[in-house]
């Protein structure tokens, strides 16, 4: 029989190490037991600091032993999105042509992670350069997931949304550009959180897009990002515990003003009956909490999509052009002809994207004068299977994240039910430049009122 992990949260875990009811050295076995297990199945980890996790914990212990209690992340097993670098280890992007890089340096998340005295049980699986689709003409497998293993986990966080949601991890952090902390999250049916952007330094974390790429946090709960936010964010934008955490107590967000993007996924890009249907649920409980609700309208999402991707495209095709240009077969199918779409873009379209963006952003702003969270969907249902999910499927249609990633405002996705095939559902929702506070603390005040982050996959 295999052991279910002794906490489903990171907060649960905290309370424990911090009084002393589990030690570090005990919750990271267990967890590096159950990768040993599962991981062969689901494919979520690249690397595995075995050694260097329960090192960690040692320390962890003697420290909290000593009354040196750092914070609620000490002693907890924390994953890494195998784009950020760690000094020594190997960082590969889930590529070839980084198969055997190992930087000198910690990317600075990393820095903050290990002052905060979390635990580093290793690198997780990504699509190649966090873009594209799952490959199978790349060194290691596409991650799957753990609610069915046929089935997709979303990217390109995928490594991250599987070890958080087998409970191989209790938190891991992850980079979205267009989406890829959030799409895994609601294919997984876990918490993921996109900050705004440079909320948390990205130094040290392999990009994608930097006008774009943003470094996110992935786990159960809104109050575990909340605290690994709290870890990892810059001193001036992350939200103290007080203001997000309270443990056994509800959280008032009576008044806060939503306007539902309905148009966005029932007209622009429709996703799957259950999952608007979830999502109508998801309202009614904010409802229910007091809040005021009314329909919002933006630019069509297809115009958010074009403006993200020639952005999203030329500056990827700017990072890889050498390579691309004299060693292609390096790169896995996917990537480079992605990528390759990018020696297209002229600087007029490039100009052109960008004073779009200015455009879209100004339309934002003038929506959200009147109010404080917008609603929309994550993803078009439940996670398709993995030999159906396609690195084009970008181009069928517009993604519903992109448009919060062209303004750079933080987004929560969050679980609002189950497929009739059991696997889970997602929404989404976006706070206010600047407003990662806020947005946590409605998306807690959600989840205290339901129960779908309660639910675990059938590995546990």
């Amino acid at each position: 029989m295999i052991a279910a992990p002794p906490f489903s949260s990171l907060a649960a875990a905290a309370r424990a190490i911090k009084s002393k009811a589990i030690s570090p050295i005990e919750l990271v076995q267990t967890c590096l037991d159950r990768v040993a297990r599962k991981d062969s199945a689901l494919h979520a980890f690249i690397t595995v600091t075995a050694e260097r996790a329960l090192a960690d914990a040692r320390a962890a212990e003697n420290e909290i032993s000593a009354g040196g209690w750092r914070g609620p992340l000490h002693g907890i097993p924390i994953g890494l999105k195998d784009v950020i670098e760690t000094k020594g280890i190997p960082t590969t992007a889930h590529s070839r042509t980084l198969q055997h890089n190992r930087p000198q340096h910690d990317a600075a998340v990393v820095e903050r992670l290990r002052e905060a005295g979390a635990v580093l049980m290793g690198k997780l699986s990504t699509h190649e350069f966090a873009l594209g689709g799952p490959s199978w003409d790349l060194p290691w497998p596409p991650a799957r997931n753990p609610w069915n293993s046929a089935h997709f986990t979303g990217g390109s966080s995928s490594g991250p949304a599987a070890a958080v949601a087998a409970g191989m991890v209790l938190g891991a952090i992850g980079s979205d550009t267009s989406g890829s902390v959030r799409s895994p999250a609601a294919f997984c049916g876990i918490t993921g959180f996109k900050p705004g952007y440079d909320a948390i330094d990205a130094r040290g974390v392999l990009p994608v897009a930097p006008s774009l790429d943003t470094v996110g946090v992935m786990a159960w709960t809104v109050e575990d990002c909340g605290l690994l936010f709290e870890a990892v964010g810059r001193a001036d934008r992350a939200a103290t515990p007080s203001a997000v955490i309270a443990p056994g107590s509800g959280i008032d967000i009576k008044g806060m003003r939503i306007k539902v993007l309905r148009h966005f996924y029932a007209e622009d890009a429709p996703i799957s009956t259950e999952n608007q249907a979830a999502i109508e649920c998801a309202l009614a409980v904010f409802r229910e909490l007091g809040c005021t609700i009314s329909e919002g309208r933006l630019p069509a999402l297809p115009e958010w999509m074009a403006c993200g991707f020639i952005i999203l495209l030329s500056e990827v095709y700017r990072l890889h052009r050498g390579r691309l240009e004299t060693s292609p077969e390096q790169y896995g199918a996917a990537f480079r002809n992605i990528v390759s779409l990018g020696a297209a873009l002229s600087e007029d379209d490039c100009a052109v994207a960008e004073r779009k963006r200015m455009e879209l952003v100004a339309a934002m702003q003038i929506l959200m004068e009147d109010c404080d969270l917008l609603v929309t969907a994550v993803q078009n249902g439940a996670a398709p299977r993995l030999d159906k999910a396609s690195p084009w499927a970008v181009f069928m249609r517009p993604s519903q994240a992109m448009p919060f990633s062209v303004t750079g405002q933080p987004a929560l996705s969050l679980c609002c039910g189950y497929a009739e095939d059991g696997l889970p559902l997602g929404f989404q929702v976006v706070g206010r430049r600047c407003g990662e506070a806020a947005l946590l603390r409605a998306g807690q005040a959600y989840e205290l009122a339901t129960d779908w982050h309660r639910r675990r996959p059938p590995c546990w």
